[in-house]
């Protein structure tokens, strides 16, 4: 059963979503990654699950973030400031990329170093394909998130394909699976970036982890 939110918190997430976004940089070194400051949600999952599109779901905007139907795509960590209040981070996604061994190799180990080590990230939102639910691949980053002791969340994509009733035994069966898991949230939000579905209870989670006030 999905987490009841009060209509303040709903009006606090869209007044940040409805904030200024802008890029801020595309980081493919550990080295030039942007000074810590704001508090930092990072999107991640396996290739095509649909980062770039949930990202453009929540901040109203249709080219933010890239799509692109070429899985893999994202070969960065991309930093969007939206607002000065909150930092979104879309991740190289993993599994299937059409890259070479070396390049992938060297982005999945950006976004390991990333989300071990950041002392700004609040939270990963680990997106999951509600057509396909939790792979094998995506219960290891689960693992590895455990062991870093980095909170996360799940996230459900393309919601919208499935019938009610598939939807709720799905949410479930992962919920169940989550509770295993000391690093992850309990509550599973199921998201559409056709329907909306799912984008205002998601806006007002992110909202609470913003900072109060801008600080850029």
């Amino acid at each position: 059963m999905a987490e009841e939110i009060d209509p303040a918190a709903i009006e606090a997430g869209r007044l940040l979503f409805a904030a200024p976004c802008e890029f801020v940089a595309g980081v493919t070194s550990p080295s030039i990654l942007p000074p810590v400051g704001l508090p930092e949600v990072a999107f991640a999952g396996r290739s095509n699950v649909g980062k770039s599109s949930l990202i453009n779901a929540l901040t109203g905007r249709k080219t933010l973030a890239r799509t692109s139907n070429t899985p893999g795509r994202t070969q960065q960590l991309n930093f969007f400031d939206l607002g000065g209040r909150l930092m979104l981070v879309d991740m190289p996604g993993y599994g299937y990329a059409k890259a070479s061994r070396k390049e992938v190799k060297e982005w999945q180990g950006l976004a390991t170093l990333y989300l071990k080590g950041r002392p700004s990230l609040r939270r990963a939102l680990l997106l999951v394909d509600a057509r396909q639910g939790l792979k094998e691949i995506d219960e290891r980053v689960m693992k590895q998130l455990d062991e870093s002791a980095q909170s996360y969340q799940i996230v459900l994509t393309k919601a919208d394909k499935l019938k009610p009733e598939a939807l709720a035994a799905l949410r479930a069966e992962i919920a169940a699976r989550a509770a295993r898991h000391p690093a992850a949230h309990p509550e599973i939000v199921a998201t559409s970036s056709v329907s909306g579905e799912g984008i205002p209870l998601l806006r007002a989670l992110l909202a609470a982890l913003a900072s109060p006030a801008p600080l850029r």
